[in-house]
């Protein structure tokens, strides 16, 4: 049966690889299962329904993915769109999370449509290669500065905006301790670092008394008071319509790059550097998306960390498969997971932010055209604290700076219509 499904020996590998391949990708993601109930507990939401979500998300999407696409790459709740979710979209912008989640919602069945009728390639290559590493490295920064609040490394100061908090603190320096272990265990190439660092600060936390441990292993929280709870009417606001479009954006980039990087790791592309199945493939996060917000949780996306899985030999949608089944056995460790506290996920977050910083590597810094726009993009969002905000701030400058240097050639239909929205939203619709 499963070499009926995943055509095992056309790809060279075998059941007990592909186990192997779902276990490696598995421990290097299962960290969202800590990070993403804490982070979107904050707009008010069931920390307990939060983890079922995500729980249920990720085998979701994972088994869409596997199934349909007959790829070895798993999904989950994505970072960078959690913290969007709700430092931004819930806690600076004012709207509830029901909203929040009507948005993801609506970002979901656009992606969907987009991947139907093929306006995704269109939409990809209008958007320079440079600006979409600029709007990483924003992303990243982001999670950079979140991390670091929450390990209370920095902390707000009337007369700077930020300063240095008390790092005497226990919390801050386990917080810290938790931050290089994951590093050198990353240089290592240790399976599951960043988790064998969020457990790491947890069980110091629990020995020295600053968190509390009520057990590991449970029934499954209710999911009731996430499910379903979306607001899509509420979503469809104008003032919104830049919210969707951020949602929309970086998890059709980010799944994209992805897809393609893994899939050029795996061997998979065809002999014109293509992903076959990639239509397919983008169904199953648009679906995962969807569903992920009807259960109760931020945008589901692909997952760079199937690499891992890759590495040990994963090959076909069984080893993604084994990853949604693991998820699904995750959600009897809630005890676990409830006993998490902010600073123990602050070091995985800053962690992902310095992966994430790797691609201004890209950028031609010789170009004042193109290094600009970057660099504009990259700190707007964590200085107004908004993903959206970085990337209407990189497309307005990208296209101003291409026309008053004389470099109209350089930009696109897409690009300036985008760019005139989003003066208009900034200017009148800035919520």
């Amino acid at each position: 049966m499963l070499e009926r499904i995943f055509h095992l020996k056309a790809h060279h590998t075998t059941v007990r690889t592909e186990l192997l391949a779902g276990l490696t990708t598995f421990l290097t993601m299962a960290y969202i299962l800590f990070v993403n109930p804490n982070i979107l507990a904050e707009t008010g939401m069931d920390k307990g329904a939060v983890f079922v979500a995500t729980c249920l998300a990720a085998a979701i999407g994972s088994a869409i993915m596997g199934l349909v696409a007959n790829y070895p790459i798993a999904l989950a709740p994505g970072m960078g769109l959690n913290a969007f979710f709700t430092y931004t979209v819930v806690l600076t912008m004012g709207h509830t999370w029901q909203v929040a989640l009507g948005a993801v919602f609506l970002s979901g069945v656009i992606f969907f449509l987009l991947s139907i009728f093929r306006i995704r390639e269109w939409i990809i290559n209008s958007i320079p290669m440079a600006l979409r590493a600029g709007i990483a490295a924003g992303i990243g920064l982001f999670l950079a500065i979140i991390a670091l609040k929450n390990a209370g490394i920095v902390v707000d100061n009337p007369a700077t905006l930020v300063g240095l908090g008390d790092m005497s603190q226990g919390s801050v320096l386990l917080a810290c301790l938790g931050f290089f272990v994951i590093a050198a265990l990353a240089y290592r190439k240790v399976t599951g670092a960043v988790m064998i660092g969020i457990l790491l600060v947890t069980g110091l936390s629990v020995a020295f008394g600053f968190s509390q441990l009520d057990g590991v292993v449970s029934m499954p929280p209710s999911l009731l008071p996430t499910l379903l709870q979306l607001d899509i009417a509420g979503a469809l606001d104008i003032g919104l319509l830049s919210v969707i479009f951020a949602f929309l954006f970086v998890d059709l980039f980010d799944t994209s790059g992805t897809l393609i990087g893994v899939a050029q790791k795996a061997d998979l592309l065809d002999k014109d550097g293509k992903m076959p199945k990639l239509g397919r493939a983008l169904l199953a996060d648009s679906t995962a998306t969807m569903a992920g917000a009807a259960l109760g949780t931020s945008t589901t996306t692909s997952y760079i960390e199937s690499a891992a899985g890759i590495s040990a030999g994963g090959r076909t949608g069984l080893t993604a498969c084994v990853v949604a089944l693991l998820f699904l056995l995750s959600l009897f460790f809630a005890p676990l997971a409830g006993a998490i506290p902010a600073f123990a996920t602050a070091p995985a977050l800053l962690f992902v932010a310095v992966l994430m910083m790797s691609s201004l590597a890209q950028i031609d810094w010789d170009d004042l055209t193109v290094a600009a726009p970057v660099v504009v993009a990259a700190l707007a969002m964590p200085l107004t604290f908004s993903i959206a905000n970085g990337i209407a701030f990189g497309f307005i400058s990208w296209t101003v700076v291409k026309l008053l240097a004389g470099r109209w050639r350089d930009l696109n239909p897409a690009l300036l219509v985008l760019s005139v929205l989003f003066v208009i939203k900034l200017g009148w619709f800035n919520a």
